[in-house]
């Protein structure tokens, strides 16, 4: 597996882990469909929360949240629609979250969260 791949999957493991000890429910992970793919889908109470995680080593291109456009969000919610349907689920709430994750492999990763970004 590539490096860069390792960095997302530890990143999408520590982003898990920090919903969880939020008090969120994770449903499901690396969910596919033909439109994309949603990192986690969580329940945080009745709301249904579609999370994009963006792991870094560093800050050298940018902020991981500025990875995430107006492009980008349009697609999750597009894609929090199709798991909807394809889990036959109406939730009354949902939103989209991102999870940025600073890691360089040296020390404690930081991890930051934004809620209902778009």
């Amino acid at each position: 597996m590539r490096a860069k791949d390792l960095l997302g999957r530890r990143g999408e493991e520590l982003a898990s882990g920090y919903l969880e000890s939020q008090g969120m429910r994770i449903v499901d992970r690396n969910w596919r469909c033909p439109g994309g793919e949603i990192d986690i889908v969580a329940l945080d109470g009745d709301t249904l929360v579609i999370a994009e995680v963006k792991t870094r080593k560093s800050l050298a291109y940018g902020h991981p949240f500025e990875a995430v456009g107006v492009a980008k969000l349009a697609r999750l919610h597009r894609l929090a629609s199709a798991w909807c349907r394809d889990h036959e689920l109406r939730m009354p709430f949902r939103r989209v979250d991102v999870v940025a994750v600073l890691d360089d492999g040296a020390g404690e990763p930081l991890v930051e969260h934004l809620k209902g970004v778009g």
